[in-house]
């Protein structure tokens, strides 16, 4: 019984979704976050039937002063080809038949639970964009922190320390999005973005062996990440969050992300977005109170606050953790 409950949809999960009518009922969705990065990222069709391959200009040719009856060496530019691979995030959802059929409205009661899985497959898409790492897991596909996670590597400009030493650690992003500098892949050939299948009805079978007649979805998401530019991402590492809480000097969000800005090449490669967790969005609004710091706005666009850092969008993102070990 253990394994039903868990796996598959029961009457006590049925009479959860059921409202006093008999109805579907109108889920508040607890497990529901914020992840806007899924809709902000830029997505371009990959080049390959697993992912995408980049040709990066790594030099540039050399060129000379010359005098009149002398003439100069030839050169040239130097390249490297990066290959990015997608990963293939998959999940099924099964229900009982005659269980889906008990309040007359099937296909509203199967879209509850559609809905709940495709709130978990955004939530581990978002998860994986900041923090997959194939060298760990190849299942998935390479997200942002491994790519700068060391103050040492060739990236390490665009690689800011704010000072934290433990393993509390919180980090600020900023991504610009744009096909030159870093944007989503799917593979070639395929389809863009989380898609649903309904496969109808379908026998089923359950942990015993034995049969019955149920519906079946299939939900299904193949992308990777490409940083075509890796100049037009900074990341804010080793944000300590017990001194961010404590406001102190080590933890100075405004300074940091001053600095941060000035170290994008230009503008107009694309769409530069700051990505914060509920914590340190918190904290830039409480600074943003401060009526000498002009950095920080806060404006209504859609019904909704939006936050702005020198123009720049800032955005939350539930995926970015608090537990971050300290880049070195």
């Amino acid at each position: 019984m253990a394994t039903i409950g868990t796996t598959a949809l029961t009457l006590i999960d049925w009479a959860k979704r059921v409202d006093p009518n008999g109805n579907t009922a109108d889920l508040v969705e607890l497990l529901n976050t914020s992840n806007p990065i899924l809709t902000d990222a830029a997505v371009v069709e990959g080049n390959l039937p697993t992912g995408h391959r980049t040709t990066v200009r790594t030099g540039l040719p050399a060129v000379a002063w010359r005098l009149l009856n002398y003439g100069i060496q030839p050169s040239k530019s130097t390249t490297v080809q990066v290959d990015d691979t997608a990963g293939m995030l998959e999940g099924y959802s099964q229900v009982d038949k005659d269980l889906a059929q008990l309040n007359g409205n099937t296909a509203s009661f199967r879209m509850s639970e559609d809905r709940s899985f495709i709130e978990s497959m955004s939530q581990e898409m978002a998860s994986t964009l900041w923090y997959g790492n194939t060298a760990t897991d190849p299942k998935k596909f390479l997200g942002l922190s491994p790519r700068y996670a060391s103050l040492s590597a060739a990236n390490a400009d665009n690689i800011i320390d704010g000072g934290g030493t433990q393993t509390d650690n919180a980090s600020v992003w900023l991504i610009t999005w744009s096909d030159q500098a870093t944007h989503l892949i799917f593979p070639k050939g395929s389809a863009a973005g989380l898609q649903s299948r309904d496969l109808g009805e379908q026998t089923l079978i359950d942990a015993a062996g034995g049969l019955y007649q149920g519906y079946r979805s299939h939900y299904k998401w193949n992308v990777g990440m490409s940083v075509r530019d890796w100049r037009y991402n900074v990341r804010i590492c080793n944000i300590d969050v017990s001194n961010l809480i404590a406001e102190s000097s080590n933890a100075n969000l405004i300074k940091l992300m001053v600095r941060a800005t000035h170290l994008l090449p230009s503008e107009g490669m694309g769409r530069s977005v700051f990505y914060v967790n509920r914590t340190v969005s918190t904290w830039l609004d409480l600074q943003m109170m401060n009526s000498t710091n002009v950095n920080l706005t806060l404006s209504q666009a859609a019904g909704e606050s939006v936050m702005s850092f020198r123009g720049i969008p800032v955005r939350r993102s539930d995926a970015l953790l608090l537990t971050e070990a300290r880049v070195t």
